[in-house]
């Protein structure tokens, strides 16, 4: 008998101790919580009660109707493969299931955004409007666009635009421009022929079209 209470006590301070891993009290209802995640930073909006509303990609709902799994944690190859079909939905999730192991910034977005963030339970209230499926694009809908709409009334991703810049500094510079007039000369000389030289960039444009549509 007393090893069992013993064991139940390890087994409820065990619980605790992984339940403390975030401290919910430092988060409020309606705050943006940021999280760095594989390629990209991941945005959701907290509602209270450890929930966190956020929009992510997910390729398990086009493989399977199981929705106790399509319930859990979204891993990275799911999040990776659901960018690339577009397919997303906004969820609720557990503090430490949306952060996936990160640390979590609070606001950060406050001191980049021009614009003031509004009340709390209005943006709570906005983030949980669009729960279930919606349509995704990396550049132009994604996690940051909708949390910066719930929060501050403006569907805009800085990642995006930051993103954007770098492409345009290497398409517009010299080098890209150089190596973009020899591709075009060797597509020219191997017209009708299937090689590495046509096959590649073909590819890639379609894919980088695909991503951005």
């Amino acid at each position: 008998m007393f090893l069992y209470q013993l064991l139940s006590l390890f087994y409820v301070a065990s619980e605790k101790e992984e339940d403390s891993k975030y401290d919910l009290s430092l988060y409020k209802r309606g705050d943006l919580l940021e999280v760095p995640r594989t390629l990209f930073t991941h945005f959701g909006i907290y509602l209270g009660d450890n929930r966190v509303a956020h929009l992510i990609p997910d390729i398990l709902p086009v493989l399977s109707k199981d929705t106790s799994a399509i319930a859990k944690v979204v891993t990275n190859n799911r999040l990776l493969l659901g960018a690339i079909a577009k397919v997303a939905s906004v969820r609720v999730d557990s503090v430490e299931d949306f952060a996936y192991g990160s640390v979590i910034l609070v606001n950060h977005m406050d001191k980049v955004c021009s614009q003031p963030p509004l009340d709390g339970d209005e943006v709570a209230r906005r983030a949980q409007k669009f729960l279930g499926s919606v349509t995704y694009s990396l550049l132009w809908y994604n996690c940051e666009h909708y949390v910066m709409y719930c929060r501050y009334g403006m569907a805009i991703s800085y990642q995006t635009y930051q993103f954007c810049r770098a492409v345009r500094k290497i398409v517009c510079s010299r080098t890209s421009a150089s190596l973009t007039a020899l591709c075009g000369v060797g597509v020219t000389l191997c017209a009708g022929c299937l090689t590495p030289l046509t096959l590649v960039p073909t590819l890639l444009v379609s894919f980088t079209i695909w991503m951005a549509a």
